[in-house]
């Protein structure tokens, strides 16, 4: 009797065991395949400071003050920019040589060092600094740098040089010259080496358009490595188009040895397009860079409003094989001066992007994460929290 007794009370605990379980799967139910969700041990959370439609940078109190509100957010990474409009954001011994000017002659830059405030800052606050060499090979039509060095310049196939973003007029410094690759470069090392920086990070005008690459210069230097052949009058030719990659790949190469020379620990950045236009369109061949062991950190950008475009560019083969050698997050939009980002579409892209298991987010830019907005800023500041709740380390490199 006894032993009757005893596997009833078994038989009415696994009958009550199974009720339970069958009540919180109807409650909590889990899509085939899907993990419950968890918070990563380390993320990058990131975002860009610039100088176009921003005042963050122009006064020490606006510095100050952003940095406040990013370590208040749980941020722990900037990106400030250092390089624009054909003008260094910091008081530049190369630049002065380069073209006359050593800074940006923006008012609220006079008589400071911005960078050095935002590393003094950030660092003070636990958040790394990367600066951002935003212009790459770019450079405007007007400034200084293209007036002073018109050979410095490349061309189109039929002699123009003007390209346009937006409504401004661009020019491109030549990336095969060896007198622009010795003025980025000793710019590149200058900030290294003047800078207590964590990192320092290019982006997509790191390259150049498919359609330059015509000037004097570079044709010499095609003939003398292709038997006295031309390049094809075709921009898009596969060998033409794979001879200058090849050209800038080199470069970046001796851009990652000069700074790991100076700075072992300062972390090469990348922020690109996603590769399938990037190459072809900017002759950037990023994902070599990164088979290479060139680039430490690549942050995508992926711009895109419509929810499967940019779950399909997560998604995409070299993703997945860049992310299983390094740290690769996703460049989010967040809002431009006349283009607001719906709060609900930035919390979206963050959960996809977590869901894959890439190393985290950055933001573009710093003044859109609450001006501009539909949301007020305390909604917004509020959706932030809510995102990272909690402060954690970047991803180690």
């Amino acid at each position: 009797m006894f032993k009757l007794y005893r596997w009833q009370r078994i038989i009415a605990l696994i009958i009550t065991f199974a009720m339970t379980a069958a009540t919180i799967a109807i409650a909590t139910p889990l899509v085939y395949g899907q993990t419950p969700p968890k918070l990563p041990r380390t993320e990058l959370r990131g975002v860009w400071l610039t100088n176009i439609d921003s005042e963050v940078l122009y006064s020490k109190k606006n510095v100050t003050t952003a940095i406040d509100r990013l370590a208040q957010l749980n941020f722990n990474t900037v990106y400030p920019t250092v390089w624009q409009g054909g003008y260094t954001l910091y008081p530049s011994a190369i630049a002065k040589g380069a073209m006359g000017i050593a800074m940006e002659p923006t008012p609220g830059l006079k008589g400071r060092d911005v960078l050095k405030e935002i590393v003094e800052e950030a660092h003070k606050k636990g958040l790394a600094v990367i600066p951002w060499f935003e212009f790459g090979f770019m450079a405007p039509a007007d400034s200084e740098l293209a007036k002073k060095h018109p050979d410095w310049l490349t061309k189109r196939r039929d002699g123009t040089t003007i390209w346009k973003e937006g409504k401004d007029d661009r020019v491109w410094l030549n990336p095969f010259h060896p007198q622009v690759q010795k003025f980025i470069l000793d710019l590149i090392v200058e900030i290294v080496v003047k800078y207590n920086i964590d990192g320092i990070q290019f982006d997509d005008h790191f390259g150049l358009p498919a359609e330059f690459g015509y000037d004097n210069l570079t044709v010499a230097m095609y003939k003398k490595e292709v038997n006295g052949q031309s390049p094809s009058d075709d921009f898009r030719e596969t060998f033409w188009g794979r001879w200058r990659a090849d050209k800038i790949n080199d470069f970046m190469g001796r851009i990652f040895r000069a700074v790991k020379f100076r700075k072992p620990k300062c972390i090469m950045s990348l922020s690109p397009n996603p590769l399938h236009f990037a190459l072809p369109a900017h002759l950037q061949d990023w994902f070599t860079w990164e088979r290479r062991g060139f680039i430490e950190e690549i942050i995508i950008q992926v711009y895109r409003n419509d929810l499967p475009r940019f779950v399909a560019e997560l998604e995409r083969e070299e993703v997945k094989l860049a992310k299983g050698h390094i740290p690769v997050g996703i460049g989010i939009l967040t809002g431009l001066k006349n283009n607001s980002i719906p709060l609900k579409q930035i919390q979206d892209q963050v959960q996809e992007v977590r869901k894959r298991g890439l190393a985290g987010v950055s933001f573009f830019f710093y003044e859109s994460l609450s001006s501009w907005a539909k949301e007020t800023p305390e909604q917004r500041n509020s959706a932030f929290r809510q995102m990272f709740p909690t402060k954690i380390q970047r991803p180690s490199v």
